[in-house]
């Protein structure tokens, strides 16, 4: 999974007309299977890797759905810049396209309160008996945040997950649900879909304790651009004032001492990743200020 973030988009690799992530074998000559990655992703897509970490292994029997075998894919998360052509067929795409329900940087989004909920609450009282019926309140109340609990915008994966289950995503049809109930979102091929869920989650808990964002960014950067960057990636807006005054007191960045240019009021000032803080603040971490919206 390699992401970038572009014109404040979040966006994602895609293949196969925009419906599977990149995927490749383990060849014999590569020496292990983080530069075996690099290898298949920068000679397949055109496309340099920067940042990487292994993300997760999946190993479920009916993930491919071709037959009785058994696929086990292990997965990683690469951050990395747009240049140019990827060179891969579906290229690269807004990753709300295929979550639209995560992206609450202008409010709650309104499918969530006139779409998803009523047919999870649907979904919920068809349960088996009272035990199972509370249980599956519960679960709705807890990731999409019904009667009263908060969003939380590290729950992509059980999101996506519980509208599976209530067969409210086309990934479900193959386990015999009904394809007429799903809520708003481009499916992908197999489970490539609940991949990329676990890599935004994965990315959007890292953002709140290590400089990674910083892989995204340009050179030279605007304290706004920073702040457009996080809020893009965690679908969630930022109070603007202690963005900046966390950043400063954290001393992750330094002014360049150039102005960025500007067709109208006043220039901003240019920033760059303090390079030398780098190790330490991967050992201490750094927060993010996410605001909590209603």
């Amino acid at each position: 999974m390699l992401v970038a973030v572009t014109h404040g988009e979040p966006r994602v690799l895609t293949t196969e007309s925009a419906c599977a992530l990149p995927a490749g074998p383990f060849e014999v000559e590569h020496r292990s299977l983080q530069s075996g990655l690099r290898a298949w992703v920068e000679t397949q897509t055109r496309q340099p890797v920067g940042y990487m970490e292994q993300l997760y292994t999946f190993a479920d029997r009916d993930r491919s759905g071709v037959g009785a075998g058994r696929v086990i894919s292990v997965c990683y998360l690469g951050l990395t810049r747009e240049s140019g052509e990827s060179g891969a067929p579906g290229g690269w795409q807004p990753w709300y396209r295929y979550f639209p329900w995560e992206d609450w940087r202008g409010g709650r989004p309104a499918m969530v309160d006139t779409l998803i909920l009523p047919r999870l609450r649907q979904w919920a009282e068809q349960g088996a008996g009272n035990g199972q019926r509370d249980l599956r309140r519960q679960r709705v109340s807890m990731t999409f945040g019904r009667d009263g609990d908060a969003w939380n915008e590290d729950m992509v994966l059980q999101r996506y997950e519980l509208l599976f289950e209530a067969g409210l995503v086309p990934e479900a049809d193959r386990h015999g649900c009904e394809s007429t109930r799903c809520v708003p979102g481009q499916a992908m091929r197999h489970d490539h879909r609940r991949i990329l869920a676990t890599g935004i989650a994965r990315l959007r808990a890292k953002i709140k304790y290590r400089p990674v964002v910083f892989e995204l960014m340009p050179a030279e950067f605007t304290l706004l651009q920073l702040q457009v960057a996080v809020e893009a990636l965690a679908g969630r807006g930022l109070h603007k004032q202690n963005f900046r005054r966390l950043i400063e007191q954290q001393n992750l960045v330094e002014e360049t001492g150039a102005l960025a240019a500007s067709s109208a009021g006043r220039p901003a000032k240019l920033f760059r990743f303090r390079g030398d803080v780098l190790l330490e603040r991967a050992i201490s971490g750094s927060k993010l200020p996410l605001a909590r919206q209603a």
